[in-house]
This record gives C-alpha cells, structure tokens and sequence, in this order.
C-alpha cells in the first residue's frame, strides 16, 4: 500500500503508519480480521477487532481509488492533456471530491449548452475572456458572428459566457469552497403537493422545517431523505447566492487576475449563470450525499453495536427445552428440543380464546414436562406473550425449570427461508418458528446467525442506507461474536461454522461432512484431512474451534496451534504435563511471561496464552437471569402518567431506546431522558437490560407510550 494512503489512514483513526502497514500486508497475505486481533497483536499494537475491520475498510476504500486514479490517467492522457503537474496531483490525492474534481473538466460528458459553444466555434472567445485578454468583448464577440450560426453579438457573448460558466463549475477550487459554504448551511425541507394522506402524515413535522446540517441527527436526515425519495418532501441548502457568487469571482480573479469595465460584467453574468445553473445543483447534491454518508456511517455503527449486544445475549445453554409460539385463535404452537436443539415433539394447544381449552392444554402440557423432562421453557413476545405466560403460572414446572419471553423477531423469516426447510423440510412454518425461539433461548448466536441481521428488529432506518457498507458492518460483526465464543467443532451447524475466520459456507459444508463420515473430530489437527481445508485455512480458523474431550486439552481452548510448543515449555519447566496446566489458575500464576518471549512470540501472546490457560474456554458472554413483567399491566389503557414499571430494552436507536413493558406496543424512552444533550443512549443502555421505566406519557390514539428512567 502506498505511503500517502498509510499516512492518511493512521491519521483518521489516530494510529501509528506502521499498525496500519502491518494490518495491510497481513490483508493482502489472506490474514482475517478475527485472526489478526486475537493472534498478530505484536502487530498491530493491541488493536481490537472493531478497530481492525475499520482499517480494512480504509484498506479496502483506497484499492478502489487507486484503480479510478488508473481510469482516469487513462483517459485524461488519451485526451492528451496529461501534464506531469496534473499527473502529481492526481497520483498524491486521496480525497475522492479532490479525484474527482480534477478529472470534471476531462470526464467524458453529455452534451451541454458549453459543448454547443465550442461546436459553433466559440471557444477563442471564451479563452480570450477567461484570460483576460478580450479588453472590449463587444469588438472580440462581432469576428464570431456567422449568419445560420452565431446570429449577432449578443449570441456570440452567450456562447463564451456558458463556456466560462462551465469551467468555472469545473475548478477544484471554487468547487471545495463552496462545499465548506454550504456545509456550514442548513438543509431545509418543504411539503410538495403530493404530501396528502396517511402516508405523507408521517412526515408532517418535516413540512416546513429546517436544521445545520451539521448538527443534523442521523434519523433527522434520513427521515428527510426517504420522504424526498417517496416525493412529499422538497430539499434545497440554504446557500446565500450573493455570497456564493462573490467567493466564485473571488476565486476566479486569484486564478486569473481582476477584470475590468465590460469584461468584469460578462465574467459576473458568468458567475451567476455558473452557480445557479450547475454549481448550486452539483455542490448541494454531494453535500446532502456527503452528510447521508457520515449519517449511513452513525446508523450502521448503532446497528452494528445492536447486534453484537443481540448475539452475544445470554444463552441459558444446553437444556431440554419447551419453546411456545403464543397465538390466539390459531392456537400456541410447542416445540420439545433436546439439549442440542434437536425437534423431539411438536402439538398445538388452545389455553385461550375463542377455543378456550385451558383444562386440556393443561394436561398436555403438564404430560410434555414429564416426558421429554424439560429444564427451560422459552415462550415467544408476540401475539398473546403475556397471556401465555400468564397460563404457564398454572403450571407445576419440574424443579429448577423458568420459564423465559424471547424476541421473535425474525422467527418467521426463518421459518420460511431456505435454512428453515433444510433444516425441517417435513416440518411446516409454524414448527420450524417454535423450534427458533427455543434454540434462541439455549444459544442465541447459534441461532440468531441463521437470519438476516435486517430482520432482527434492531436499528433504525437500515434500509436506507448504504446497503454495502451495513453489510460490510454486519458480517464483521457476526464474524466477530462467532470466533470471540469459539464453535464446538462437533455440534456446530454448517450456518455457525461459515463465519469462523477463513471458512466460509463452502468449507462449512466439507467439514460437516467430513463430520458426518467419519464420527467426529478427535483434534485440530484433523482438520487439516477436510478436503480443500488448506494451510492458511486451517491457521485461520483452528484458534477459534473447540474439541471437546481430545487427546490434547489446547484443543479446547482459544491456544493457537501454532503457540502449543509455548505452553509444552511452561508445563515442562514446571514439572507438571499439559493436562495437569491448563485449567490451573495457581500454576498460571507462577509463570513469568517475560521467559517465553521470544523469536515470533510477543508480550501480548504470551499474556493471552496465560490468560486462557487459567480459564480455558471461557464464555465471553454474561449469565441468563429471568425477568417478569407487572403483573396489573395488560393493555395500554392499562398505563397511568406516572407508573413506574419493570422492562427490556429492545432496540437502541440515535433518538433513544425502544422498550418492552409487556404490552403490543413497546414504548420510547427518548435521548433527552438518558442525560444532558449530545447524550449517546448506547453508551447508556445496552440491548435487552432490564431497567425500571416511568411512564411520563400516553398517545392512545397513536398507541405511542413515553417513558422516563425510574429513580
């Protein structure tokens, strides 16, 4: 990677050149970003994986630039207008608007009103205003009057001025000024004549509105932005064109020098015909498109964040599990699962309305407790939620067995894709929802990674934005949560195992077949027999891949394979095997790490070595603890200003967090509420803690509910 990228990189995210050197070479050799923050922090100085998925990134966002550089060298030099000056400026940039800027006035074009000029043979015309040298236009405008062509003078001016208005558009410099000018602008939206309805009402508070872009939150802008696109809103930046007009002729006069008398005229006609006609357009468009990116860019680290909290939810573990999908005239569909997950039953039972059989949906229950000797049981949040669990407090539950709400959010999703049928191709889409939000509760990332991150209900406005980039964001973020657990190389489906560093779904799919042949796998190295699992593969992944009950205990630890030989040198000089090591705090403890650092062995390896042996396999991931709603809330006509009650919050958003109280609708709990202005809410509140609210509002009309924290 080139030094002006590697400077610039480490300037933005406020690193040393030689961590992002080192994180782009082990990028290019094939290294993965899980692999590189857990095993090479030699190398990038302790960077987490967060940190390193950002570099590659930048990585990744300056390989693109450094192939449009190519394109348009290219093309400029076919133009022959390639000049070692322009060559520098290009090779050194590394702004895309500076790229850009400099290839405008070569970029293949549509026909404009200054490419007309030039064909009509205007051109001298205007290069004789631009440089000043046309002291009387009038007398330079009549040699380029051709009768069925440039008619009079007048034409004749107007045809250079649409010249000169165009390559003023196309200066880099008038470009960048503008776009600080009108950064510093507010963005204002209006309602068009299509903005009648219910659907337009949503937007009313954007009717006539406006705010700095600058200060502008990330759901305002978005907001404003897919009501433009459904076409009730109009967007314009509040630019002063007086002002704008003198910084243009300002910057064309420190180029070209002041011109006088009837030229100054013309090249302020320019000016105005300039900015209104493509400057205003152009510039106000790439800065509402430059602000929707850093709002993109807030967005998808909200959701980012939401969905590692999601995913590295509590998992109640490996029980017998009853997972309940509540419903009301179409009954409360039951999944029995063994402790792997495994479908054991399935019935529907009718406890509620119309049917009301609670006697015999009783009995039916009671009767699966006993048979298939269930520890956990899981009910769905949706339809009929409480009234379900309502119904299990009838119940006589086996000693130590709770009963838990999860999200079913994209439970249905999953119930009908693809997965879904591979997994229960003769089981319908009610079942194979009952089983997902049971095997959620046992182990939700295992389970969660099936399904779209989109589908999961956290976030805010993820489907406008930059689809690339959350995707980008989500995928390094599953990856992440997958390999900081570690997989059980034996039990993990092949949907788990293809977001371990260096598998992905084709190796996946080797491996569980390998599995399934041949009873297993006894160790790491075994790996290493899965057919196209290669060297660099199997150094990717084996550091995050669990065997449990093999010959070598490391091969259920987070211990790289390449490191074994570190811990076979502390166990010997100790006097004690492997075995007898790993798991053992106290020994641990005598070890001095600095004595086994050495050749490619570093502090921070040997650190973690020494961590992971005193607590191998250790989850990451916090206990389970159940919660109940109050009891006296069941509708939100239920709800009186001023009730403080227990909750879950859902979904965390720029605007505030979205909270679970038991009912259909969850209520907000707005930004203002969490702390002084500029308050950040996910660094207040996490995804699915239980909090204590306050009721400080309710809309029954628009079902909206608006809570405060309780004190």
């Amino acid at each position: 990677m080139k030094e002006i990228y590697i400077n610039h990189i480490a300037g933005i995210m406020n690193l040393k050149a030689w961590q992002v050197e080192n994180c782009a070479e082990m990028f290019a050799e094939g290294d993965t970003i899980p692999f590189i923050s857990r095993y090479r922090k030699e190398k990038t100085g302790g960077m987490d994986d967060s940190e390193v998925a950002e570099l590659k990134h930048w990585v990744d966002v300056f390989a693109e630039m450094e192939k449009r550089k190519e394109t348009v060298l290219k093309t400029i030099s076919e133009a022959g207008a390639l000049t070692e000056e322009l060559r520098s400026r290009i090779e050194n940039c590394v702004a895309s608007s500076e790229l850009e800027d400099l290839y405008l006035p070569f970029r293949p074009k549509r026909r404009t009103r200054a490419t007309v000029a030039k064909e009509l043979g205007l051109e001298p015309l205007a290069d004789s205003m631009w440089t000043l040298r046309a002291r009387n236009p009038r007398s330079e405008a009549a040699r380029f009057v051709k009768p069925g062509k440039v008619e009079d003078v007048e034409a004749a001016l107007a045809g250079a001025r649409d010249i000169v208005a165009e390559r003023l558009s196309e200066t880099p410099v008038i470009r960048e000024n503008l776009r600080e000018i009108f950064r510093g602008r507010r963005l204002v939206s209006k309602a068009t004549k299509k903005a009648v309805g219910p659907e337009a009402d949503k937007y009313r508070s954007y009717f006539d509105w406006s705010m700095p872009l600058q200060r502008m939150p990330a759901h305002n802008l978005l907001a404003v932005l897919r009501a433009a696109d459904e076409g009730f809103l109009s967007l314009s930046i509040d630019a002063d064109p007086e002002r704008c007009g003198k910084k243009i002729y300002y910057d064309f006069c420190q180029q070209q020098g002041y011109p006088s008398g009837e030229l100054g005229e013309q090249v302020r006609e320019a000016v105005d015909d300039s900015f209104k006609r493509l400057l205003e357009p152009s510039i106000s468009s790439e800065i509402i498109r430059e602000a929707k990116e850093k709002a993109d860019a807030e967005s998808i680290r909200i959701f980012g964040d939401n969905l590692r909290q999601l995913l590295l939810g509590a998992p109640v573990g490996q029980k017998r599990t009853m997972a309940v999908d509540p419903g009301f005239r179409n009954g409360c569909k039951i999944a029995c699962l063994d402790e792997q997950g495994g479908l054991l039953y399935h019935t529907i039972i009718y406890p509620h309305p119309p049917q009301n059989e609670k006697v015999k949906a009783l009995m039916a229950v009671q009767d699966m407790l006993e048979k298939y000797h269930i520890e956990a049981v899981a009910i769905g949040n949706g339809t009929a939620s409480r009234e379900t669990s309502e119904f299990f407090r009838k119940v006589e539950l086996p000693t130590g067995c709770k009963v838990w709400t999860v999200s079913e959010d994209g439970a249905s999703i999953y119930s009908a894709s693809e997965v879904g049928r591979e997994e229960f191709p003769d089981e319908d889409v009610t079942v194979r929802g009952a089983v997902s939000i049971g095997r959620r509760l046992m182990d939700p990332l295992a389970e969660l990674v099936k399904i779209d991150p989109k589908n999961l209900g956290i976030g805010q406005y993820q489907h406008d934005v930059d689809q690339v980039l959350l995707k980008e964001k989500l995928d390094n973020t599953v990856e992440a949560c997958v390999n900081s657990v570690g997989v059980n190389l034996n039990t993990a489906s092949p949907y788990l195992l293809r977001y371990v560093a260096g598998i992905g779904p084709q190796l996946a799919a080797n491996i569980v077949a390998y599995r399934s042949g041949n009873g297993g796998f006894r160790s790491r190295a075994e790996l290493k027999k899965v057919p196209r699992l290669g060297a660099k593969a199997f150094e990717q992944c084996a550091g995050f891949l669990r065997v449990k009950g093999a010959d070598n205990p490391l091969d259920d630890s987070a211990v790289h394979p390449e490191s074994y030989f570190v811990v076979d040198r502390m166990a010997k000089d100790l006097g004690v095997s492997v075995r007898e090591l790993v798991g053992n705090a106290e020994l641990c403890s005598r070890i001095n790490a600095e004595k086994y650092v050495g050749g490619n062995v570093g502090l921070p390896t040997v650190n973690d070595i020494l961590k992971e042996l005193a607590k191998p396999g250790l989850d990451p991931r916090e206990a389970a603890s159940d919660f109940a709603f109050a009891d006296d809330i069941h509708e939100i006509e239920d709800l009186k200003t001023g009730m403080e009650l227990p909750g879950i919050v859902t979904n965390i958003t720029a605007f505030g967090a979205f909270v679970d109280i038991g009912l259909h609708d969850n209520g907000l709990l707005h930004v203002s509420q969490l702390g002084p202005r500029g308050t950040d809410p996910s660094k207040v509140l996490k995804l699915h803690q239980q909090i204590r609210v306050r009721v400080l509002g309710v809309d029954l009309d628009r079902r909206r509910i608006s809570l405060g924290l309780a004190k």
